[in-house]
């Protein structure tokens, strides 16, 4: 590896994942809005599939929107858009709704103890700043780019060029990591940073690693 003096991160999947699903928060404020006994898992697969159907994603509330709707499509009669929605977008920008990975402060505690320069690089909305807030994770975090505010999402070259000039430092010196082969590795490969796949809990194959708690060493062997 060339010698590693910053590290961005992916957040969605690399530092927290919804809790305890997608389909148990969608199942939670369905019922409230009075949809009771609706499937969890059932509700993850279809979130699943709607997701993979995505297309030209913004990470809009109108986009949300329309990936909720197609979730609950043939599960209850009335549009979600039409009807919760906004209480459903609201319950994901709570923290209650999300979980640090285990892996997560630990490793930005030791990366901090390091001086190693850290930012966000995330796909995300106007929820992520004050989600990482209410998480106690912004403080770790000299930058945070992310797509809806900038216009551009991962994998392209701009945002990571945004990430670049916050942290006042060329590409090949900064390594990008995150839980997306086509977002992550290869869009931050392709604006010249270094990059990892993080694949939990024991790595992908070469390349990737199993767990934030390797960047401390990368960095270390690195130099």
């Amino acid at each position: 590896m060339q010698a590693v003096r910053a590290i961005t991160l992916d957040v969605g999947g690399t530092l927290i994942e919804p809790w305890p699903s997608v389909g148990h928060v969608y199942a939670e404020v369905a019922e409230a809005a009075g949809h009771p006994g609706l499937d969890p898992q059932l509700l993850n697969e279809r979130f699943t599939s709607a997701w993979r159907a995505r297309g030209d994603f913004r990470h809009s509330r109108q986009a949300w929107a329309r990936i909720v709707d197609a979730t609950f499509s043939d599960v209850i009669a009335q549009k979600p858009s039409e009807s919760f929605f906004p209480q459903l977008y609201r319950r994901f920008g709570e923290a209650g709704a999300w979980r640090v990975h285990e892996d997560v402060l630990p490793s930005l505690e030791e990366l901090a103890s390091h001086d190693v320069p850290l930012a966000v690089v995330s796909n995300w909305d106007e929820r992520l700043r004050p989600l990482l807030r209410a998480l106690k994770l912004e403080g770790y975090f000299e930058a945070i780019l992310i797509s809806s505010e900038l216009y551009f999402s991962k994998p392209s070259n701009v945002i990571f060029e945004h990430a670049l000039r916050k942290l006042g430092l060329p590409a090949g010196d900064v390594l990008h990591v995150g839980d997306s082969e086509a977002e992550d590795v290869r869009g931050a490969r392709e604006a010249g940073l270094q990059s990892r796949l993080l694949a939990r809990p024991s790595g992908n194959g070469p390349g990737s690693i199993g767990s934030l708690t390797e960047l401390a060493g990368l960095v270390r062997d690195s130099r």
